[in-house]
């Protein structure tokens, strides 16, 4: 990877992810942005930062977040598939921004909370069913 060093460094895949879990974990907790940003001993706008992937975690701050949020480090890298290099840029950046919807908030949170996993499944079904029957009507 050759990146200059004047310039201004794309969001890679991995930073975009490691911020949606953060974001999404954050609200998960019911936590603000500031309440976060209060804990860890910084701006709001740093934790947005963060989130959004703009800026990268360095790994003792990604460390703290995991005490503050109360997950394992490896939490904020689960469902990253695999083969992805941290300087190529988000192939799907419509999951991303659906994740970082209050939508899609709301549905990770909903479906977090059925302890099912065959429930979980069938509601996966459907999305995928409808997702099916919509592509092939337009």
């Amino acid at each position: 990877m050759n990146v200059s060093k004047h310039a201004p460094r794309a969001a890679s895949s991995v930073d975009v992810h490691v911020g949606t879990r953060i974001r999404l974990r954050r609200k998960t907790l019911k936590m603000s942005q500031e309440q976060l940003g209060e804990q860890l001993g910084i701006t709001f706008q740093q934790v947005q930062k963060y989130e959004r992937g703009t800026n990268r975690v360095g790994a003792s701050r990604l460390w703290t977040i995991s005490k503050v949020l109360d997950v394992p480090v490896q939490y904020f890298y689960d469902g990253l598939p695999d083969g992805v290099e941290a300087g190529e840029g988000h192939e799907r950046p419509e999951i991303y921004e659906f994740i970082n919807s209050s939508d899609g908030v709301a549905l990770a949170m909903a479906v977090t909370q059925i302890k099912n996993r065959s429930v979980r499944r069938q509601i996966l079904e459907l999305a995928r069913s409808l997702a099916a029957q919509e592509n092939a009507e337009s």
